[in-house]
């Protein structure tokens, strides 16, 4: 049996990178599949495809999660398509990267709102369903940026330390009801975004990662099957560090 069969998953931000690698892998391992995505429509519709042809059922919401409403709205509509929603998987995310000094309040607030308050509403919009099913597996998208910081990146470590501190009340506060809430620290993971970085500097950072190479989405996703599966039954409040032995 497939680990993460007759299982449902809500998925944030899977057109691209980790995001997609995570919903690929999930469906790989039996688990029907909701996921967001803000604009890139083509591919949400072939990425939707794609699960389907692995046998599982699958749909993508043109849906943002820093909006309250709207996350209230997406669990409600996956609901109702899908019959449960055993895991969230907060994944989406946004960097406005600058010094403190030239850092502009309106990028401060964007990142925190993205990154932080989305965990928050979508967190908020479907603990009511899991609570009824008495089950249920949060996993949470931190970096090791919110656990070691990074010059440039204070909104963004501000946003990712957040998730943690969050998601440890969570598990706090839902263990009773057999919720758990875990977060995953990815280090230096190759994606579409890296690859438009020069060579030279991606190298630079693969020779200080003690494992030498970056990680790829299948790492993270590989992480998230354990946390969203049964194997991790006696597992909650935990951030587990996947990045090659950085932090």
């Amino acid at each position: 049996m497939k680990l993460l069969e007759n299982k449902t998953a809500i998925i944030t931000g899977a057109t691209r990178g980790i995001g997609r690698g995570i919903a690929v892998m999930f469906a790989q391992q039996g688990a029907n599949v909701a996921f967001t995505y803000s604009s890139s429509v083509d591919a949400a519709v072939a990425l939707e495809k794609e699960l389907k042809d692995l046998g599982v059922n699958a749909k993508g919401y043109q849906s943002n999660a820093a909006i309250f409403d709207a996350a209230q709205e997406l669990a409600a509509d996956v609901l109702k398509e899908f019959g449960s929603i055993d895991i969230l998987v907060n994944n989406a995310g946004i960097t406005k990267d600058n010094l403190l000094m030239r850092m502009s309040e309106a990028d401060f607030d964007k990142v925190v709102e993205v990154n932080l308050k989305s965990v928050f509403n979508l967190t908020k919009a479907v603990i009511r369903p899991m609570m009824k099913q008495r089950k249920g597996s949060i996993i949470n998208m931190s970096s090791i940026v919110g656990i070691n910081g990074n010059a440039g990146q204070a909104n963004y470590a501000a946003s990712k330390a957040g998730i943690v501190g969050f998601s440890k009340s969570v598990a706090l506060e839902l263990g009773s009801r057999n919720i758990r809430s875990n977060v995953i620290a990815p280090g230096f993971i190759e994606t579409e975004m890296t690859a438009k970085l020069d060579e030279a500097t991606v190298q630079g950072w693969r020779d200080s990662i003690p494992l030498k190479r970056g990680g790829s989405p299948d790492d993270i996703a590989n992480a998230c099957v354990f946390l969203a599966s049964d194997m991790s039954g006696y597992i909650t409040g935990q951030t587990l560090s996947v990045d090659g032995g950085m932090n």
